[in-house]
């Protein structure tokens, strides 16, 4: 009965250690507000866009999603 009593204890004690602790987001890629480098990449249908092909007058809003998929 104390092996059941004590083994979340130890359990949260081995995760808490493994977790990161904090993120230093300014390493993790362009900020906000700062230009991105020029790109050439390929959608899911094969057709090429660039940044200034997306690039509108005020700028452009780009999202990645990451998918379980890939």
């Amino acid at each position: 009965m104390k092996l059941l009593t004590y083994s979340p204890i130890v359990l949260a004690l081995v995760f808490a250690q493994t977790l990161p602790q904090k993120i230093d987001v300014s390493k993790l890629g362009p900020q906000v507000g700062e230009r991105v480098p020029d790109f050439s990449l390929k959608d899911q249908s094969g057709k090429t866009w660039t940044l200034q092909s997306i690039m509108g007058p005020k700028g452009a809003w780009l999202v990645f999603i990451r998918s379980a998929d890939w």
